[in-house]
């Protein structure tokens, strides 16, 4: 070898970790490096002994997990015939560190030190309650499959359509982005801001011409109830309150309401009693009750009104 060790840290590892996850196939495991020594310089057959996709890094080192072994390698490992899984990689020639995982190989004599002795871990699985020969999920994996909103038990093709959604629902989104807007969809905030102003300020000019032309009809109902002598000046303040707050409740207190003082004439020809009831009649009694006004006052300001 050109370098005088291989490196693997665990960033190289989850690297190869998600690298393997992304394949759509299966990495092989010869015999004796035959894909390399034989198949490729020689053109001869390099048989497979199995093969795998998923790896998984660990504290001392990257591990394949369920190996789907042929036949007859299963029958090689459980008579001790072939021991050690060899990896076959590429590597940076400067640092040595590993940069891709290519296949891997059986033998006997492999390139590194301290492999996984294949017969004894084969022995120990089968020796062990059904429920450690599962094979754990990655950590790596378990938080990809969560992000795509599935569980640890979600199948690959169940992986894979929600990659797929996911893209497809990206693209959509990016285009909507990229997109015009629709002008019959959408206005610019400038347009709508101005057409607010305008609304607020049509809307004031519309209250304050209303609450004129609502003055104007008071005034015009306080000024005929006066002409018809049916709001004195006394009442004249009383009349405008009123109206200003109910104009409807004016408009029918001036139909209902007796003629008090007729223009230019007066109710007693300029005589006025002794007494305040002796100079009003009934009707004005009874008015001066419902609008609560003093009956000498009211004799006061209807006297003053005959008098001018």
């Amino acid at each position: 070898t050109d370098v005088s060790e291989w490196v693997m840290t665990p960033e190289d590892g989850a690297r190869l970790v998600a690298e393997a996850f992304a394949r759509s196939s299966d990495r092989v495991v010869d015999y004796e490096h035959a894909t390399l020594k034989r198949a490729k310089a020689h053109g001869e057959k390099a048989p497979a002994a199995g093969w795998f996709r998923q790896l998984e890094w660990r504290d001392n080192g990257l591990w394949a997990l369920g190996v789907q072994w042929t036949a007859q390698a299963a029958k090689h490992i459980a008579d001790r015939e072939y021991r050690y899984l060899s990896p076959v990689f590429s590597y940076d020639e400067a640092s040595g560190r590993v940069l891709s995982l290519l296949h891997a190989s059986l033998t006997n004599d492999p390139g590194l030190d301290g492999l996984t002795d294949l017969a004894a871990l084969a022995a120990e699985l089968f020796a062990s309650p059904p429920h450690k020969q599962e094979q754990s999920m990655p950590e790596t994996l378990k938080n990809l499959l969560a992000s795509l909103g599935l569980q640890d038990t979600a199948t690959e093709a169940e992986a894979l359509a929600a990659v797929a959604t996911l893209k497809t629902n990206v693209a959509s989104l990016s285009a909507q982005i990229s997109a015009a807007p629709d002008p019959a969809k959408y206005v610019p905030i400038a347009a709508l801001s101005a057409l607010q102003s305008e609304h607020a300020e049509a809307k004031g000019k519309l209250a304050a011409l209303t609450a004129e032309i609502s003055a104007g009809k008071v005034a015009a109902l306080v000024a005929e109830g006066l002409a018809a002598g049916k709001i004195t000046p006394a009442t004249e303040a009383w009349a405008k309150s009123l109206g200003e707050s109910n104009p409807a409740a004016l408009s029918a207190f001036l139909a209902a309401a007796p003629v008090i003082v007729k223009t230019n004439e007066t109710q007693s020809n300029g005589q006025v009693g002794s007494g305040a009831t002796a100079a009003l009649s009934a009707t004005e009694v009874e008015i001066c009750k419902t609008m609560g006004l003093a009956q000498d006052a009211y004799l006061k300001t209807k006297t003053s009104a005959a008098a001018a």
